[in-house]
């Protein structure tokens, strides 16, 4: 396999663009083909057959692309389709989810009580508890669903009272009382990550996929001898629909001006 080929990444918007802009701090030789399915989000509240389907389609769509590896950068679609795709793909690129990597994390620091908040396709999978419970049963797993917060971000709602509101509501259910860290099961919530610190008081480990995806990214191709050795092409941004909306939503997002092009599939 080239290690010039692109790396591909998608989720059902713009929240995936997150983990885009950590893997290319990362990876900056790196070229990036991000696809948002904006036709589609959220998925948190689609079927996980809808989900499958959706993700199936996307990932031949960046292998058409020639992407060496497809980054599955949305807790939803990484907990409905990952082992249907590394079936359906397999031998034919690497792929890389965002729930394995937090679940390395919450093991590599020894972590006893933890919270997760996610959509509620994602806590309805109970993947996070089911994975962790894996490493050790005596890990205590608390899950709540934070439907709201997803789209209250990808609307820029996530600054002011409004949010901090939402943000509070949630955080104050009993579920999570008593937690030590809280696991950010979306790839939207690094946003209000430093929210969800002060509302803790930094008195609890905050933990998002961003950091621990990329690494991963990083450390597979560094195996694989796949990675770029020189700058690639310019990174491409494609959504399934696009508005102007979208775009500025998605400088947020990135933390640069970015251009989006429509693409039907």
């Amino acid at each position: 396999m080239n290690p010039d080929r692109p790396i591909g990444i998608f989720d059902s918007g713009i929240g995936g663009l997150t983990v885009a802009k950590s893997i290319k701090n990362v990876l900056p030789n790196e070229q990036l083909i991000y696809f948002g399915d904006t036709v589609h989000m959220p998925y948190g509240d689609k079927s996980a057959d809808a989900i499958r389907y959706y993700c199936l389609r996307i990932s031949k769509f960046l292998l058409e692309q020639n992407c060496k590896m497809i980054v599955i950068a949305c807790n939803s679609a990484s907990s409905a389709a990952y082992d249907v795709l590394l079936d359906f793909f397999e031998g034919k690129v690497f792929f890389v989810n965002v729930v394995d990597p937090l679940v390395e994390e919450v093991k590599r620091k020894n972590l006893h009580n933890v919270g997760v908040i996610a959509t509620k396709a994602t806590i309805h999978s109970s993947i996070y508890k089911t994975k962790i419970k894996a490493i050790n049963q005596k890990i205590k797993v608390s899950q709540l669903a934070t439907p709201l917060l997803a789209p209250m971000i990808e609307e820029g709602f996530y600054t002011g009272n409004i949010a901090n509101s939402v943000i509070e509501n949630y955080l104050n259910n009993p579920e999570l009382e008593g937690i030590e860290a809280l696991l950010l099961a979306c790839t939207h919530y690094p946003l209000i990550k430093k929210d969800i610190e002060a509302f803790y008081h930094h008195k609890i480990l905050v933990l998002d996929s961003t950091d621990v995806v990329s690494k991963t990214v990083k450390d597979i191709l560094e195996k694989e001898n796949l990675l770029a050795q020189k700058p690639m092409d310019q990174d491409i941004f494609y959504v399934s629909d696009y508005t102007t909306s979208f775009e500025e939503s998605a400088r947020m997002f990135y933390g640069n001006s970015i251009h989006l092009e429509a693409k039907t599939l």
